[in-house]
């Protein structure tokens, strides 16, 4: 009997460790506010998850919900006088990247963990040829010398498709399409074989040949590198196609988090069932009018005592309004914070 249980507890530690080995980035309670003159915005309220080695995690949510300020958060990128994160741990391979100081941050920002913003126009230097920006991210993190660090360019462009690298090298960001500039964002963000990449809307203001393009590359250099991604969009057709998790976020919380199969079979929570009901669905060859949800969101500068989503739902109930609901497990990796979660599946 003392034997059996003995192997038991053996067998769990080394799940739970393998588990943990298989974790790349570990966000837990993260919490970043915002202040003003005369009021505090609460951006985050207690964001958790995890994002494993070489898997594509997708965060959706509509605009001013949080999803940037979290990957802005794990970067510590935020603006010093008007921003801070005052809770929580982003754990990468279990350092606690808040505790790190600048230097030994600047090392990880832009070689293991790197980000692709919304605009590439606003991200790449103006003065500065495209060859140059890329050449530069690999000096300072590799150490390579200059001839190197542009060869390596040119190899970069050529790896994301862009037609003679050779010559576009030279070119500056001005002299570039829109597609290109976001190819070359995303050449110059694996430069480093990073461990994570954050991209943040990378297919926004592109046209729609163009962003299947965009995501395309993305997946299959994600394959080829073993890259895990963390995909940061309001489109749920593209977190269908590209991600393996996704995690839903409402007003600076995780609302429901699940496998992408799972959550698109089953949603738990009334957010995520009426964003699905928001997307646009032409299959039977006619348009039809997309539901909305009612009500605003509401101020992240006031404290919310129950369910954030509780104004508008119409599953909410005395307890939604007087106790926010936690993230709760409901099996086969499916969390949803939501006090109805059941009562939602079967509606």
């Amino acid at each position: 009997m003392q034997n059996s249980w003995a192997h038991s507890t053996i067998e769990n530690f080394r799940e739970d460790r393998a588990i943990e080995n298989d974790v790349l980035l570990d966000v837990r309670d993260l919490e970043t506010h915002f202040f003003g003159e005369e009021s505090v915005t609460r951006a985050l309220g207690g964001v958790s998850f995890r994002v494993k080695k070489g898997e594509t995690l997708g965060v959706v949510g509509e605009s001013g919900c949080g999803k940037s300020v979290t990957a802005l958060s794990i970067l510590r990128l935020l603006p010093k006088l008007t921003a801070r994160t005052v809770g929580g741990e982003v754990r990468f391979h279990g350092r606690n990247l808040l505790d790190l100081c600048e230097r030994e941050m600047r090392k990880i920002r832009g070689d293991k963990i790197v980000m692709i913003f919304q605009d590439p126009m606003t991200s790449l230097n103006p003065v500065y040829t495209i060859g140059r920006q890329i050449a530069e991210a690999v000096e300072i993190h590799t150490g390579a010398s200059r001839a190197e660090a542009l060869s390596k360019a040119v190899e970069m462009l050529r790896l994301v498709r862009i037609a003679d690298p050779e010559r576009r090298v030279n070119n500056y960001p001005h002299e570039m399409s829109g597609g290109m500039r976001q190819r070359a964002m995303i050449a110059m963000a694996l430069a480093c074989s990073p461990e994570l990449l954050i991209a943040d809307e990378p297919t926004t203001a592109l046209d729609v040949t163009i962003q299947a393009q965009i995501l395309r590359l993305i997946v299959d250099l994600k394959e080829r590198s073993g890259t895990a991604v963390m995909l940061i969009t309001h489109d749920l057709g593209v977190v269908a196609e590209t991600c393996q998790r996704v995690i839903v976020m409402y007003a600076g919380r995780i609302v429901e988090q699940a496998t992408v199969m799972d959550l698109f079979a089953r949603p738990m929570h009334p957010y995520t069932k009426a964003l699905m009901r928001s997307v646009p669905d032409r299959r039977r060859g006619k348009e039809r009018r997309l539901p909305e949800i009612p009500g605003i969101v509401p101020s992240l500068r006031e404290p919310i005592a129950g369910c954030s989503f509780a104004v508008r739902c119409p599953f909410a109930t005395d307890v939604c309004r007087a106790k926010a609901p936690v993230l709760e497990d409901y099996g086969s990796d499916h969390a949803a914070a939501c006090w109805h979660a059941e009562e939602v599946v079967s509606a």
